[in-house]
């Protein structure tokens, strides 16, 4: 596991920052009507005018610089022509490269007026994200993220998909440690100061199961239930931790914030 500088962390705050800013200005852009593809190219546009590169594109073959995961997609769309329509939600998933650092987050939208099921699994999948954040300090081990993630789903009677997990980042999009975000409290590696990390919970309606379509990228449940996804970058602080990938409209509004 790597630990990050100062230098590097402020580097890090930089890339986190873009990262979340994509995220703030393509939401206007999130309604019925438009295509992923022009969503796709919006982001691009905007990360390379702040000086940075789309960090999925190319990344393996991935053809587009962010993901769009819709309704019972996981995670990993390929952004299409296919356009949103009124009652959809979809992941938008931006990892942005800047003086050589990643910033890594995303947030599920809902387009137009969703179902009460729809607006429940965004929120609740959110919740289970900030409710992991919320325990993050030295000292505390990888399964108790997964436990609270996995305590907090069930207790809603949803599914928590095993298969991807969180990740280390910094000059490299995935390195050590891997977050999963399931597990038993008080196993695992231990969390130490100057880690960073990405939480990024995948919580089904349905079952947790998965496939993997064709296209060897777009991940679906297997039942076709709805799947809502939230991810933020994290760095382990001296007492707690901080979100490098934190957006404006959740400033104030948590206690990790």
């Amino acid at each position: 596991m790597i630990i990050k500088t100062s230098e590097e962390l402020s580097k890090m705050r930089a890339a986190g920052r873009l990262a979340a800013s994509v995220l703030e200005i393509i939401e206007p852009y999130v309604q019925p009507g438009v295509t992923t593809e022009e969503l796709d190219r919006i982001c691009c546009d905007y990360v390379t005018s702040k000086g940075g590169v789309p960090a999925a594109l190319n990344y393996r073959g991935f053809p587009k610089g962010i993901c769009t995961s819709v309704n019972h997609q996981i995670c990993h769309g390929i952004p299409g022509p296919k356009k949103l329509k009124d009652g959809d939600i979809v992941n938008l998933d931006t990892a942005v490269i800047l003086e050589g650092y990643y910033g890594d987050t995303s947030k599920t939208f809902l387009v137009g007026k969703v179902s009460t099921l729809a607006e429940r699994l965004v929120r609740i999948t959110q919740e289970c994200m900030y409710k992991a954040i919320e325990i993050v300090k030295p000292g505390i081990r990888v399964g108790d993220i997964g436990a609270i993630i996995q305590e907090h789903a069930h207790a809603h009677h949803f599914s928590v998909v095993q298969e991807y997990c969180g990740h280390g980042l910094g000059t490299v999009f995935h390195e050590n440690p891997n977050i999963l975000h399931y597990g038993k409290a008080g196993t695992g590696d231990i969390i130490v100061e100057g880690l960073t990390f990405t939480i990024e919970p995948m919580i089904n309606a349905g079952k947790r199961h998965c496939k993997l379509l064709p296209d060897q990228w777009t991940v679906v449940t297997k039942d076709h239930s709805l799947s809502a996804q939230w991810e933020h970058t994290i760095t382990v602080t001296e007492d707690g931790c901080e979100v490098l990938t934190l957006r404006d409209e959740e400033k104030g509004k948590f206690t990790f914030c």
